[in-house]
């Protein structure tokens, strides 16, 4: 199967978060739209939702750090086994949010 272009840039940028750190799903379409491509926090989400599999999707949280819906405790256990802070339920996002520098 032939994964769209859309997709295929998305789960692009997810790939290059480091371990220990995260980006909201806004971020990600920033850096797809920087990059030539279309898309928004929601199109960043759905293509979490049916594609994420593959890369480390437990690094993309909402703005506030809440983490991805129905899959809260294991992201929680992976981002907590990269070190990533927590304040509460919510990933500490002036800590642990990254933005590629490129």
């Amino acid at each position: 199967m032939e994964i769209p272009e859309h997709v295929d840039r998305v789960l692009s940028v997810v790939e290059l978060i480091p371990p220990g750190h995260v980006m909201s799903y806004g971020a990600v379409a920033d850096v797809v739209r920087e990059r030539g491509g279309t898309a928004s926090a929601r199109s960043v989400g759905t293509v979490m939702a049916r594609y994420g599999g593959a890369v480390p999707w437990h690094r993309v949280v909402n703005s506030a750090g809440r983490l991805p819906p129905g899959h809260e405790r294991r992201a929680r256990a992976a981002l907590d086994a990269e070190g990533v802070p927590f304040r509460g339920e919510r990933v500490d996002m002036r800590a642990a949010a990254w933005y590629p520098e490129d």
